[in-house]
């Protein structure tokens, strides 16, 4: 087995914040994003999409994207649960993951695409779309505050994959000057909470 990461990104932390909250160890091979070694002929060959991600199987299956790749490790090391112990634990893992990527996730994304130099050579680069998606990220932020009142995590009392999602968005947010507003408490209380664990320290 052996992944495929990188030192920056956010798909790329949300593996390593997992493999920390596991306490596992698997063989990493770090590429250089600046550099454009996950679009190499031969890392392509691995993944056609040139996106990192990827862990590798000693039987050659490739799996790719951040909540595949921590779910076949979960599937393997069960403990802690990550992705819910319970039927309905696990479809409310399902549904923040998701939330958080569509709703949180995606403006953001959408700010860095837009507005990195990074990305001025691989697409047409619209700064006023840029500024609308800050907007909107603020917007679900204040979304997100009214949604986990009177909880401790995304998902309620236990830590999961879904605050995993959440911490990786955070770090977005921050990197394009989006982050919540002081004034989002239980946000902000979520924010020190989940920033606070050593996994995401290291």
């Amino acid at each position: 087995m052996k992944l495929y990461n990188a030192s920056v990104s956010p798909n790329a932390q949300r593996v390593r914040i997992f493999l920390a909250e596991k306490g596992l160890e698997v063989e990493t091979q770090l590429l250089d994003l600046f550099q454009n070694e996950a679009r190499s002929p031969t890392f392509l060959k691995i993944n056609s999409l040139g996106a990192i991600p990827v862990l590798t199987l000693d039987d050659g299956t490739v799996i790719t994207e951040s909540v595949a790749v921590c779910r076949y490790l979960e599937a393997l090391n069960p403990e802690p649960p990550l992705f819910g112990q319970d039927a309905k634990g696990q479809a409310l893992v399902e549904m923040w993951i998701r939330r958080v990527e569509l709703e949180i996730m995606r403006p953001l994304a959408d700010i860095v695409q837009n507005t990195l130099p990074f990305f001025a050579e691989r697409m047409t680069q619209l700064p006023d779309y840029a500024a609308l998606q800050r907007k909107t990220a603020l917007e679900k932020f204040a979304w997100l505050d009214k949604e986990i009142a009177g909880r401790p995590y995304l998902t309620g009392e236990t830590f999961t994959m879904a605050d995993i999602v959440g911490m990786s968005a955070l770090s977005v947010a921050g990197f394009v000057e989006a982050e919540p507003g002081t004034d989002l408490k239980n946000v902000q209380a979520w924010k020190d909470r989940v920033s606070s664990r050593p996994s995401y320290q290291a």
